[in-house]
């Protein structure tokens, strides 16, 4: 059998008698590989790779790292279709939805092509009598992130693209579930010339992460993973001084304006609910209608749009999306789809109970979409992260305005109407960090920033773009003066000003 082993300083390491984890199919149900789960002294032969590396990396020019990422960036379009076929096999995603995880990783690495220019620091002459003042951006040191299952590309790139063009060494340790992909992408790293331990991965379950989050040499944390983890993470990261972003759940609401294209509408939702078997932080699973006449006109062209859904294994080209990736989350959000019959929601579409034929025992899961669904329910107020769209209804554009307002999750919303005014109004009002108008899945393009509010995000920085640049660096500003030999007639003993 396979077995997934660290990239530390380079190449491959595995470590004499290590637990391991299973690594499985979600399209069979079997066990395809194992990984192995690291210890704190493999992150100590982690750090001391990144320790050796890191200064020189440091010292090394802006336009010579932007060449690796040049060169990194190319070497992932050469072999994107070994990384698809490689992320599905894992994940469950079909073929299509990986591409388009590694798609938007790269994009982030087009951006840390240009870290040259983003890593300039400010300069004021004369801002005193012969006095000028200027700052400079540097890296922090060591890096390491801790990445989800349902984004095995995307979000290590996020991280570790950025990271590294400041000029950071970086540890990555990603989900257990699916651990291949990240491993392939140190390997390309190190092949586009990245030197031995600036981007590492190391692979673990709470051990290791604990070990990341206690470790005096690494200087930040970035995380993205569930709300009550990512609390956990950035409560335990700054207790040890570190600095700490941390991405949680979410719970996405769709407002549907009565003005809105419903033929529209249902497309985008049917991908922004259902791709990826809804295992994405950025999905759609809440739909708000505002008024009878809407919701009743929405559901009505919902239901055949899901009975159409095709649920197939990751290779099949034809399928919409794929499995979930691994039996216990099946039975999860299973359990969540009777929590909202238990609690009284009308149950439109089932899902359970779904089996793929010749595929029985995949991970297979079925649509669901629930009508009639309020805010008092367990099964709204949480993130069920799968297959399953809830409608609920709203009387009125401050209703459906208050409820993404007012929900503990705050990563994503997105309004569909065609009223300008209103949604330059929803946009403004809104208590979420991420707007969509007429975008179901309003994920911001790589030069801007990633980054929810409330309990979808615990830190002060976001995740890529010149958030990014800021978390992964620190500032240091420089006054200076060049005395022209003349005495300085000044007080030496009160504080200087520029005036």
């Amino acid at each position: 059998m396979r077995v997934i082993d660290h990239h530390i300083a380079g190449h491959a390491s595995g470590a004499g008698g290590a637990r391991t984890g299973d690594v499985f199919d979600p399209n069979t149900g079997q066990v395809q590989a194992s990984v192995t789960l690291g210890t704190p002294t493999d992150l100590d032969r982690a750090v001391a790779a990144a320790q050796t590396a890191q200064p020189g990396w440091a010292a090394t020019n802006p336009q010579r790292r932007a060449r690796v990422m040049f060169n990194f960036k190319a070497l992932v379009e050469a072999n994107m279709d070994e990384l698809a076929q490689l992320l599905s096999s894992e994940h469950g995603k079909v073929i299509a939805d990986s591409r388009g995880d590694i798609q938007r990783g790269l994009e982030v690495v087009e951006f840390a092509c240009g870290i040259p220019h983003v890593l300039k620091g400010e300069y004021t002459q004369g801002a005193g009598p012969g006095i000028d003042v200027y700052s400079m951006r540097q890296p922090l040191g060591i890096g390491a992130g801790i990445t989800p299952f349902n984004f095995p590309a995307m979000i290590p790139l996020w991280m570790g693209a950025v990271a590294t063009a400041c000029g950071n060494a970086f540890i990555l340790k990603p989900s257990e579930r699916d651990p291949s992909v990240p491993v392939r992408l140190a390997e390309l790293m190190r092949e586009a010339g990245m030197p031995e331990g600036i981007f590492q991965v190391v692979h673990g379950d709470k051990e290791m992460v604990d070990a990341i989050l206690d470790h005096p040499a690494i200087a930040a944390v970035s995380f993205v993973g569930s709300s009550d983890i990512a609390h956990y993470v950035y409560n335990r990261g700054v207790a040890a001084g570190k600095r700490v972003q941390a991405m949680g759940g979410a719970k996405n609401h769709g407002i549907v304006m009565p003005d809105a294209d419903l033929d529209q509408v249902v497309a985008d939702l049917s991908g922004a609910a259902f791709g990826s078997a809804g295992e994405r932080c950025m999905a759609l699973p809440v739909v708000v209608p505002v008024g009878e006449k809407t919701a009743d006109a929405l559901r009505e062209k919902l239901i055949p749009a899901i009975d159409a859904l095709r649920v197939g294994v990751s290779t099949d080209a034809e399928a919409h999306y794929g499995p979930v990736v691994n039996a216990a989350h099946k039975q999860r959000v299973e359990n969540w789809i009777q929590t909202g019959v238990d609690e009284g929601a009308e149950l439109v579409v089932d899902g359970r109970g779904f089996k793929l034929q010749g595929h029985e025992e995949g991970f297979f899961i079925g649509p669901s979409l629930f009508d009639r669904v309020t805010t008092d329910m367990q099964s709204y107020k949480e993130e069920i992260f799968g297959p399953v769209l809830q409608i609920v209804r709203a009387k009125d554009f401050e209703e459906a305005l208050r409820l993404p307002t007012e929900h503990q999750y705050g990563n994503g919303v997105a309004i569909f109407t065609r009223n300008g005014h209103a949604a330059r109004e929803f946009a403004a009002r809104v208590n979420v960090g991420m707007v969509g108008i007429n975008v179901p899945i309003p994920v911001p393009v790589a030069y801007h920033t990633f980054g929810g509010w409330k309990r979808s995000a615990f830190g002060d920085t976001n995740q890529h773009g010149m958030e990014g640049v800021k978390f992964w660096t620190k500032v240091k500003t420089i006054t200076q003066r060049w005395p022209d030999g003349s005495p300085d007639g000044g007080n030496a003993f009160v504080i200087p000003t520029m005036g």
